[in-house]
């Protein structure tokens, strides 16, 4: 477990962050994501009896709702998260899905138990995934593609880096399959600060540029995600 969710109280995301979250993804902005994520995952369960999928670090439930939505009434959806805020928001919210508070270094499922697994930016552990996963079970990730709020990025810092796009290499896992969504997004004002306070930019961000994204009427930015389909090999 990382080192800062070790001995805090309240540990995972915090409220800021969380409530900044709320508010973005309610706007609609990641919608074209979160339906790709839910086609993705429904394709990988096709022809699978009462299938079995965990979403690691769910958050507030806001993928793993639509997974469980677009998937067959016989389908077990399963959230996690280390957030005890965010699992009871998402379990009061949610009762199409199963919500748990647990480390995604040490996942509360019986070996070979899960057909897919969703990561959506979330740390993990390879022998905890391969452990968790069925023989020829699916890992879905999705990752930052290089121009992922580029905009953004270029009012905080002076020379932007763009993301890698190389796929990450799990041991025991084979990549099948990589799909790549870009699109524009037009955030109305006072998107542009929520956006910000839910990413790590923050940290970095001036109280200037804060308080003038806090009272920008409109602000376009990009949005560019890898999805990549593992297979246990």
């Amino acid at each position: 477990m990382p080192a800062h969710h070790k001995h805090s109280k309240n540990p995972g995301d915090s409220k800021e962050m969380m409530q900044a979250r709320r508010v973005f993804l309610e706007s609609g902005n990641y919608q074209n994501l979160q339906q790709q994520l839910a086609t993705t995952v429904s394709k990988c369960v096709e022809g699978i009896e009462a299938p079995t999928v965990l979403d690691i670090g769910c958050g507030e439930g806001y993928y793993t709702n639509k997974i469980a939505q677009t998937l067959n009434d016989d389908a077990e959806v399963y959230g996690l998260d280390i957030s005890k805020v965010a699992v009871r928001y998402a379990s009061k919210r949610y009762a199409n899905c199963h919500f748990s508070v647990a480390s995604s270094y040490k996942l509360p499922f019986s070996d070979n138990s899960l057909d897919v697994i969703v990561k959506v930016y979330a740390p993990s552990k390879q022998e905890e995934l391969l452990r968790c996963l069925k023989p020829n079970g699916l890992l879905i990730t999705v990752t930052p593609g290089a121009r992922h709020l580029y905009q953004l990025r270029e009012r905080i810092y002076q020379e932007v880096r763009l993301h890698e796009e190389e796929a990450d290499e799990f041991a025991g896992l084979e990549l099948v399959e990589q799909t790549k969504l870009n699109y524009q997004m037009q955030l109305e004002k006072g998107l542009a600060f929520e956006l910000l306070q839910m990413t790590p930019f923050a940290w970095k961000a001036s109280t200037e540029l804060q308080a003038e994204l806090k009272d920008c009427g409109a602000f376009e930015c990009e949005a560019d995600f890898n999805i990549q389909v593992y297979r246990v090999s």
